[in-house]
């Protein structure tokens, strides 16, 4: 994505890395060994690129990054997409100047005065799509309704395989179109479901294996919309304007939980967790659908947490423009 954006100037070097927490001894061990050969290796770099800024967004090798950044006099600066910060970014953020955050509910994680909020950062061509381009750009009938299902670039297999269970039941009402992402790892399997399906129900079934440049489309193009509740979501469905069904990842610590609740607190989404999936999911999507009232309502609240320039709050924040 770089290199197609025309910087000339790129460079990518591999920094050594590991986890720390809740991993054996023996893992432990190794990790700390990468983490210390990270930070040479993130010495050296930061001199002979003459390294003026360092930005970080969490992971592994981010650590070395920032301890040699501060050790170097380097300025580091932060983005904590979800609300609350994984365990590394925690810890490298006590070297970095500033912390850009998505909302101000991350400012709790942090020292005080550390946190800017910035919104989440979206791309130009995401932010420029509009309803009827996403209508024709999939096919979609404009009369109605366009219920949008994400599983994510590999696959959230059981929101994928709830949504395969419930389409009969969703499908038979005739007024319901739904765009289903499915990721790679289930594709074949919702391929196959969908020539199961009748054929006027195919005709409202339209199931993509991944979608990029495109997303704003569908995303543009939707009434509700059930995903995961990474961190994107905080920035994508606000801008939209989208309502959504938020099913948290279940088995990683409580960020997603926290992301959903965030947005389910404030109106612009409902939560259904992932044991509940299978059972839930088609009375919930046709209890928002039935109730239009309650559909805009969470559409209004959406837009009120939109920040479309995220990006650009993050990029003044980074180059000391924020300061200036």
């Amino acid at each position: 994505m770089l290199k197609r954006s025309g910087i000339d100037w790129l460079h990518v070097a591999l920094i050594q890395g590991g986890p720390v927490h809740g991993v054996n001894p023996l893992r432990l061990i190794a990790s700390l060994l990468k983490l210390a050969v990270g930070w040479v290796q993130s010495l050296a770099l930061i001199g002979r690129w003459r390294v003026d800024r360092i930005f970080i967004t969490g992971g592994w090798a981010s650590l070395p990054v920032a301890l040699a950044g501060w050790l170097r006099r380097v300025p580091v600066y932060a983005f904590v997409p979800d609300i609350e910060p994984g365990l590394t970014l925690k810890v490298a953020s006590r070297f970095a100047r500033r912390v850009a955050a998505t909302t101000a509910d991350s400012a709790v994680y942090f020292r005080p005065g550390q946190v800017v909020e910035t919104g989440y950062p979206l791309r130009r061509s995401l932010l420029a799509a509009t309803r009827a381009e996403g209508q024709a750009h999939f096919g979609l009938d404009p009369a109605l309704r366009t219920l949008l299902v994400l599983g994510g670039s590999s696959g959230a297999r059981t929101i994928n395989r709830a949504l395969v269970g419930a389409l009969p039941d969703l499908l038979a009402d005739e007024t319901l179109q739904i765009v289903h992402v499915t990721g790679r790892l289930d594709w074949a399997e919702v391929r196959a479901a969908r020539e199961r399906l009748p054929a006027g129900q195919q005709a409202r079934y339209h199931c993509h294996e991944y979608l990029h440049d495109d997303m704003g489309l569908a995303l543009a193009a939707a009434d509700l919309a059930v995903n995961r509740a990474g961190a994107s979501t905080l920035g994508e469905f606000p801008a939209f304007g989208l309502p959504a069904i938020l099913v948290p990842y279940p088995h990683a610590w409580r960020y997603q939980k926290v992301n959903a609740d965030f947005l389910v607190s404030r109106g612009a989404a409902a939560r259904l967790d992932d044991e509940r999936l299978a059972s839930d999911l088609c009375s919930t999507v046709r209890g928002l659908l039935g109730d239009e009232a309650a559909l805009q309502r969470m559409a209004e609240r959406a837009r009120i947490l939109a920040r479309p320039d995220g990006a650009w709050n993050i990029a003044r924040l980074v180059t000391g423009l924020e300061d200036a």
